[in-house]
Protein backbone atom coordinates (compact mmCIF):
# COMPACT_ATOMS: atom_id res chain seq x y z
CA UNK A 1 0.00 0.00 0.00
CA UNK A 2 0.94 3.55 -0.64
CA UNK A 3 1.72 5.74 1.98
CA UNK A 4 -0.76 8.87 2.12
CA UNK A 5 2.40 10.88 2.68
CA UNK A 6 3.46 10.25 -0.97
CA UNK A 7 0.41 11.88 -2.69
CA UNK A 8 0.95 15.01 -0.41
CA UNK A 9 5.03 15.24 -1.32
CA UNK A 10 4.97 14.74 -5.13
CA UNK A 11 1.46 17.31 -5.30
CA UNK A 12 4.04 19.83 -3.34
CA UNK A 13 6.67 19.35 -5.32
CA UNK A 14 4.84 19.66 -8.80
CA UNK A 15 3.06 22.86 -7.48
CA UNK A 16 6.82 24.41 -6.87
CA UNK A 17 7.72 23.44 -9.97
CA UNK A 18 5.15 25.10 -11.67
CA UNK A 19 5.59 27.96 -9.17
CA UNK A 20 9.54 28.37 -10.18
CA UNK A 21 8.37 27.99 -13.50
CA UNK A 22 6.43 31.14 -13.57
CA UNK A 23 8.50 32.81 -11.28
CA UNK A 24 12.14 32.08 -12.62
CA UNK A 25 11.70 31.90 -16.66
CA UNK A 26 8.17 33.71 -16.79
CA UNK A 27 9.44 37.12 -15.86
CA UNK A 28 11.72 36.98 -18.32
CA UNK A 29 11.64 37.84 -21.44
CA UNK A 30 12.25 34.91 -23.61
CA UNK A 31 12.17 33.14 -21.02
CA UNK A 32 13.47 29.80 -21.28
CA UNK A 33 14.91 30.48 -24.57
CA UNK A 34 17.59 31.95 -22.65
CA UNK A 35 18.75 28.98 -21.05
CA UNK A 36 19.57 27.62 -24.62
CA UNK A 37 21.24 30.68 -25.56
CA UNK A 38 23.82 31.16 -22.74
CA UNK A 39 25.29 27.59 -24.16
CA UNK A 40 25.57 28.30 -27.74
CA UNK A 41 26.87 31.55 -26.72
CA UNK A 42 29.81 29.83 -25.00
CA UNK A 43 30.21 26.79 -27.73
CA UNK A 44 30.28 29.30 -30.20
CA UNK A 45 32.69 31.65 -28.65
CA UNK A 46 35.34 28.61 -27.85
CA UNK A 47 34.55 27.21 -31.18
CA UNK A 48 35.47 30.95 -32.77
CA UNK A 49 38.80 31.05 -30.79
CA UNK A 50 40.22 27.82 -30.84
CA UNK A 51 39.49 27.55 -34.52
CA UNK A 52 41.98 30.42 -35.17
CA UNK A 53 44.52 28.67 -33.09
CA UNK A 54 44.15 25.03 -34.22
CA UNK A 55 43.59 23.57 -37.25
CA UNK A 56 41.27 20.50 -35.20
CA UNK A 57 39.95 19.75 -32.29
CA UNK A 58 41.61 17.44 -30.01
CA UNK A 59 38.62 14.89 -30.88
CA UNK A 60 36.89 14.53 -34.10
CA UNK A 61 36.70 17.62 -37.35
CA UNK A 62 33.89 20.02 -35.42
CA UNK A 63 35.12 22.28 -32.85
CA UNK A 64 31.47 22.98 -31.69
CA UNK A 65 30.72 19.54 -30.76
CA UNK A 66 34.30 18.93 -29.11
CA UNK A 67 33.40 22.05 -26.44
CA UNK A 68 29.73 21.22 -26.39
CA UNK A 69 30.48 17.81 -25.00
CA UNK A 70 32.82 19.49 -22.03
CA UNK A 71 30.66 22.85 -21.53
CA UNK A 72 27.58 21.40 -21.62
CA UNK A 73 27.87 18.99 -18.53
CA UNK A 74 29.70 21.60 -16.59
CA UNK A 75 27.24 24.21 -16.81
CA UNK A 76 24.35 21.36 -16.42
CA UNK A 77 26.59 20.88 -12.86
CA UNK A 78 26.92 24.58 -12.41
CA UNK A 79 23.33 25.56 -12.77
CA UNK A 80 21.78 22.60 -10.69
CA UNK A 81 24.13 22.44 -7.69
CA UNK A 82 23.49 26.49 -7.81
CA UNK A 83 19.85 26.04 -7.59
CA UNK A 84 19.80 23.85 -5.14
CA UNK A 85 21.85 25.76 -2.70
CA UNK A 86 19.53 28.45 -2.73
CA UNK A 87 15.74 26.08 -2.36
CA UNK A 88 14.86 26.91 0.60
CA UNK A 89 15.99 30.81 0.78
CA UNK A 90 13.52 30.67 -2.56
CA UNK A 91 10.60 28.48 -0.97
CA UNK A 92 11.07 30.49 2.39
CA UNK A 93 7.91 32.02 2.23
CA UNK A 94 6.14 28.91 1.80
CA UNK A 95 7.61 26.99 5.26
CA UNK A 96 4.91 28.40 6.64
CA UNK A 97 2.21 26.14 5.18
CA UNK A 98 2.44 22.39 6.74
CA UNK A 99 2.64 20.90 3.21
CA UNK A 100 5.76 22.01 2.39
CA UNK A 101 8.50 21.05 4.03
CA UNK A 102 12.50 20.97 2.70
CA UNK A 103 12.24 17.67 1.06
CA UNK A 104 9.75 19.41 -1.17
CA UNK A 105 11.94 22.37 -1.80
CA UNK A 106 15.01 20.57 -2.68
CA UNK A 107 13.04 17.93 -5.11
CA UNK A 108 11.08 20.50 -7.08
CA UNK A 109 14.54 22.67 -7.85
CA UNK A 110 16.19 20.00 -8.32
CA UNK A 111 14.06 17.81 -10.82
CA UNK A 112 13.01 21.41 -13.11
CA UNK A 113 16.77 21.86 -13.12
CA UNK A 114 17.75 18.41 -14.27
CA UNK A 115 14.91 18.67 -16.85
CA UNK A 116 15.40 22.03 -18.19
CA UNK A 117 19.74 21.28 -18.66
CA UNK A 118 18.85 17.76 -20.45
CA UNK A 119 17.04 19.62 -22.64
CA UNK A 120 19.10 22.10 -23.62
CA UNK A 121 21.93 19.36 -23.93
CA UNK A 122 19.70 17.18 -25.91
CA UNK A 123 19.13 20.75 -28.29
CA UNK A 124 22.31 21.74 -29.01
CA UNK A 125 24.42 18.23 -28.99
CA UNK A 126 21.32 17.19 -31.67
CA UNK A 127 21.45 20.57 -33.49
CA UNK A 128 25.35 20.46 -33.83
CA UNK A 129 25.11 16.74 -34.84
CA UNK A 130 22.49 17.51 -37.64
CA UNK A 131 23.43 20.86 -38.69
CA UNK A 132 27.06 19.90 -39.44
CA UNK A 133 29.82 17.05 -40.67
CA UNK A 134 30.77 15.65 -38.00
CA UNK A 135 31.33 11.93 -38.54
CA UNK A 136 30.16 11.23 -34.92
CA UNK A 137 28.06 8.49 -34.06
CA UNK A 138 26.09 8.87 -30.66
CA UNK A 139 25.71 6.26 -28.43
CA UNK A 140 22.33 6.62 -26.32
CA UNK A 141 23.39 4.16 -23.50
CA UNK A 142 26.36 5.73 -22.76
CA UNK A 143 25.03 9.37 -22.94
CA UNK A 144 22.22 8.21 -20.56
CA UNK A 145 24.24 6.62 -18.00
CA UNK A 146 26.55 9.67 -18.27
CA UNK A 147 23.45 12.04 -17.68
CA UNK A 148 22.34 9.58 -14.48
CA UNK A 149 25.46 9.98 -13.00
CA UNK A 150 25.64 13.93 -13.43
CA UNK A 151 22.27 14.20 -12.00
CA UNK A 152 23.33 12.23 -9.17
CA UNK A 153 26.47 14.02 -8.47
CA UNK A 154 24.57 17.58 -8.91
CA UNK A 155 22.00 16.46 -6.46
CA UNK A 156 24.59 15.53 -3.75
CA UNK A 157 26.68 18.59 -3.90
CA UNK A 158 23.77 20.80 -4.69
CA UNK A 159 22.14 19.66 -1.52
CA UNK A 160 25.14 19.73 0.61
CA UNK A 161 25.98 23.26 -0.33
CA UNK A 162 22.00 24.10 0.34
CA UNK A 163 23.29 23.01 3.93
CA UNK A 164 26.16 24.60 4.56
CA UNK A 165 25.14 27.75 3.28
CA UNK A 166 22.53 27.79 6.08
CA UNK A 167 24.68 26.61 8.62
CA UNK A 168 27.66 28.60 7.67
CA UNK A 169 26.51 32.03 5.07
CA UNK A 170 29.68 32.62 4.28
CA UNK A 171 30.07 29.04 2.53
CA UNK A 172 28.37 31.26 -0.65
CA UNK A 173 31.52 32.81 -1.28
CA UNK A 174 34.53 30.59 -0.92
CA UNK A 175 31.89 27.91 -3.64
CA UNK A 176 32.01 30.52 -6.26
CA UNK A 177 35.92 31.19 -5.81
CA UNK A 178 35.92 27.13 -6.04
CA UNK A 179 33.73 26.96 -9.24
CA UNK A 180 36.13 28.96 -11.31
CA UNK A 181 39.24 26.84 -11.23
CA UNK A 182 36.60 23.53 -12.03
CA UNK A 183 35.71 25.23 -15.39
CA UNK A 184 39.36 24.74 -16.29
CA UNK A 185 40.51 21.20 -14.95
CA UNK A 186 36.81 19.54 -16.27
CA UNK A 187 38.09 18.47 -19.19
CA UNK A 188 36.16 21.70 -21.63
CA UNK A 189 39.29 22.55 -23.29
CA UNK A 190 41.44 19.04 -23.20
CA UNK A 191 40.58 15.39 -23.29
CA UNK A 192 42.19 14.22 -19.56
CA UNK A 193 44.42 11.29 -21.59
CA UNK A 194 46.50 14.61 -22.78
CA UNK A 195 47.15 15.50 -19.19
CA UNK A 196 50.79 14.55 -18.33
CA UNK A 197 51.81 12.86 -15.23
CA UNK A 198 51.60 13.37 -12.15
CA UNK A 199 49.06 15.87 -12.86
CA UNK A 200 46.51 13.40 -14.36
CA UNK A 201 46.46 11.20 -11.08
CA UNK A 202 45.54 14.65 -9.08
CA UNK A 203 42.68 15.01 -12.26
CA UNK A 204 41.51 12.19 -11.58
CA UNK A 205 39.59 12.67 -8.46
CA UNK A 206 37.52 15.60 -9.89
CA UNK A 207 34.05 13.69 -10.72
CA UNK A 208 33.25 16.06 -13.45
CA UNK A 209 36.01 14.32 -15.65
CA UNK A 210 35.03 11.19 -15.57
CA UNK A 211 31.01 12.96 -16.67
CA UNK A 212 33.03 14.55 -19.26
CA UNK A 213 34.84 11.44 -20.45
CA UNK A 214 31.37 9.14 -20.54
CA UNK A 215 29.70 12.00 -22.52
CA UNK A 216 32.56 11.67 -25.49
CA UNK A 217 32.89 8.07 -25.33
CA UNK A 218 28.87 8.28 -26.11
CA UNK A 219 29.34 10.65 -29.14
CA UNK A 220 32.81 9.65 -30.15
CA UNK A 221 32.99 5.71 -30.54
CA UNK A 222 37.06 5.67 -30.85
CA UNK A 223 37.67 7.47 -28.09
CA UNK A 224 38.80 5.67 -24.52
CA UNK A 225 37.52 6.85 -21.58
CA UNK A 226 38.66 3.89 -19.42
CA UNK A 227 39.78 6.12 -16.54
CA UNK A 228 36.11 7.34 -16.00
CA UNK A 229 34.71 5.21 -13.28
CA UNK A 230 30.91 5.54 -12.93
CA UNK A 231 31.40 3.50 -9.48
CA UNK A 232 33.51 6.53 -8.45
CA UNK A 233 30.99 9.28 -9.58
CA UNK A 234 28.17 7.31 -8.10
CA UNK A 235 29.31 6.23 -5.13
CA UNK A 236 30.93 9.96 -4.00
CA UNK A 237 27.19 11.77 -5.30
CA UNK A 238 25.05 9.20 -2.90
CA UNK A 239 27.40 9.49 0.05
CA UNK A 240 26.97 14.11 0.11
CA UNK A 241 23.22 13.59 -0.54
CA UNK A 242 23.25 11.21 2.71
CA UNK A 243 25.12 12.99 4.51
CA UNK A 244 23.64 16.73 3.73
CA UNK A 245 20.31 14.97 3.91
CA UNK A 246 20.91 13.95 7.49
CA UNK A 247 22.39 17.42 8.54
CA UNK A 248 19.48 19.00 7.30
CA UNK A 249 17.07 16.32 9.43
CA UNK A 250 19.53 17.53 12.16
CA UNK A 251 19.60 21.80 11.92
CA UNK A 252 16.89 22.05 9.26
CA UNK A 253 14.56 24.09 11.83
CA UNK A 254 17.23 26.34 12.64
CA UNK A 255 18.40 27.29 9.49
CA UNK A 256 14.82 28.00 8.33
CA UNK A 257 14.25 30.62 11.63
CA UNK A 258 17.34 31.84 10.37
CA UNK A 259 15.90 32.84 6.91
Amino acid sequence: MIPAARPTLWRAVAALMLREMSTTHGRVPGGYLWAVAEPLAGIALLSVIFAIGFHAPALGTSFPLFYATGLLPFLAFSDITGKLAQALNFSRPLFAYPAVGVLDAILARFLLAALTQLAVASLLLGGILFLSETRATPDLGTLAQAAGLLAVLSLGVGTMNCLLIGVMPLWQRVWSILMRPMFLISGVFFTYPSVPLPWRDLLWWNPLIHVTGLVRRGIYPGYDASYASPTYVLALGLTVALLAGLGLRRWHRDILSDL
